[in-house]
């Protein structure tokens, strides 16, 4: 019996295009999507009819773009790009995603794809088809994923070239001090916010409460948990978008920088996971706070593989600034029962409520990408019947062991990635051998550049 395709290889017909161009015959310039390992989204812009044609036939796209690092510069490293003679693969759309951009004007839409070798083939460096393999293995245990995104940014001006907090939309004050919680924040910021909902509305990303968080300028929304975890990172992905052009439309810059001030709350990602079972029941309900035996062991797998994962969930050389006792950000392996100050948080909650939130991950982070090493992991744990040890109770950047911190910088982070046999298992070997190779380029180029930093410190006392 042959198995019915996953998610992320279902593939929108013409059908579907025609549908929406009957109900928006005004759209005329629509961004063809498509979002490699550094999360960037990046493609085209097409005309009406050169959608439909996508829509039935594909389109043909450069291989390279796969391993393009995070500034859209090729990695000749990898081997796809002279080696290769740079050949295209097929980008096919994805169900559901050909929707009106508001913030773009009246005329203006988008559609997301994945990457196809010529002869159908899932490409193996695709994100989404990356975690496509982790959601066949759960589906394999009777198990589904029930996933949702907390993604937190900033709000910024840009005066002389560097981003300032920027001033409230109604009042033209800025945000002074850490008002975490501030609904005077929330009122300042509310035009961007309305047009914010609405776009999410007209996108169906299901966005629900928003808070002001602990830095000025900073905030968090939530996108609603659901049982298809790759529409969950598709989510993830079309609303940071959304987020900036939103953002830029108001005169904004919105970033999802892990760090962008020093003495500042960084951003992170909170991913909630949950596993239905069957019937669709969650198999991690239980009387008790720690959930059921099936959490525990998720939580052991996710322990056990959080230093091999860290080049995932912290992905870029800002991204370790984050990471330092008592800021919310965690650094260690640690799990507790309504305790942020661990890695791995059980929520309080009703029984059937019960999941893991991954607090680990910066908002920098790739959604595909995270949400597979997240489900990877659990996996992991569960099938092996991994022993979390004790929850922690109180504050858990004091009583990390300290042997087990987490790799605090990028070279070995991506070091302890590409030599992990287990998520090598899980995501793909070529993918992850891959992944390091454009890593490893984007660090070398960072490391090269001679900062400012540079000369205050060594201009003069080298």
């Amino acid at each position: 019996m042959t198995k019915p395709p996953h998610a992320s290889n279902k593939i929108a017909d013409r059908s579907e295009s025609e549908a929406f161009f009957a109900d928006n015959p005004d759209i005329d310039a629509i961004d063809i999507i498509f979002t490699n390992m550094s999360g960037v989204p990046r493609g085209k812009r097409l005309r009406q009819h050169e959608v439909l044609g996508v829509y039935e036939n594909g389109r043909f796209l450069p291989g390279s773009v796969l391993v393009v690092d995070i500034m859209g510069q090729d990695c000749e490293e990898t081997g796809l790009v002279w080696e290769d003679g740079d050949a295209d693969r097929l980008c096919r759309p994805i169900p559901g995603t050909l929707v009106r951009t508001p913030w773009l004007g009246d005329n203006a839409a988008q559609f997301t794809t994945s990457y196809y070798e010529l002869d159908g083939t899932p490409n193996d460096l695709d994100p989404r088809h990356v975690l496509g393999r982790v959601i066949d293995k759960l589906a394999e245990e009777g198990l589904t994923p029930v996933v949702a995104v907390e993604l937190e940014f900033y709000l910024f001006e840009m005066e002389n070239g560097r981003p300032v907090i920027a001033r409230g939309l109604t009042t033209g004050e800025k945000p002074n001090g850490n008002d975490v919680y501030s609904l005077r924040e929330l009122e300042d910021f509310k035009p961007f916010f309305d047009d914010l909902y609405a776009a999410c509305d007209a996108q169906n990303i299901p966005l629900e409460s928003g808070i002001s968080e602990y830095a000025p300028g900073q905030f968090e929304l939530t996108l609603r948990h659901k049982a298809d975890a790759m529409r969950a990172a598709d989510d993830g992905v079309m609303y940071k978008r959304i987020v900036k052009g939103v953002a830029a439309k108001h005169g904004m810059v919105a970033s999802f920088m892990a760090k962008p001030f020093a003495e500042q709350a960084g951003s992170g990602m909170h991913l909630h996971v949950s596993m239905a079972d069957k019937d669709g029941n969650n198999a991690f309900a239980s009387d008790d706070p720690e959930g059921s035996p099936l959490l525990r062991n998720a939580i052991g797998g996710m322990k056990a593989l959080l230093a091999d994962s860290m080049a995932i969930f912290a992905p870029n050389a800002n991204s370790f600034r984050r990471f330092k006792a008592n800021s919310y950000a965690p650094v260690a392996p640690t799990w507790g029962v309504n305790n942020r100050t661990v890695s791995l948080r059980v929520p309080a909650g009703p029984p059937p409520s019960r999941h893991v939130e991954h607090r680990v991950c910066g908002a920098d982070a790739n959604p595909y990408l995270a949400v597979a090493a997240v489900l990877a992991a659990m996996h992991h744990g569960m099938v092996n019947k991994i022993d979390p040890g004790p929850a922690i109770v109180g504050n858990g950047y004091e009583q990390a062991p300290k042997d087990t911190r987490l790799p605090n910088h990028w070279a070995a982070a991506i070091e302890a990635f590409k030599n992990s046999a287990t998520l090598r298992d899980y995501l793909g070997d070529r993918f992850v051998t891959h992944y390091c190779t454009v890593k490893e380029v984007e660090m070398a180029r960072f490391m090269a550049e001679v900062t400012e930093l540079d000369y205050a410190w060594y201009l003069n006392n080298a």
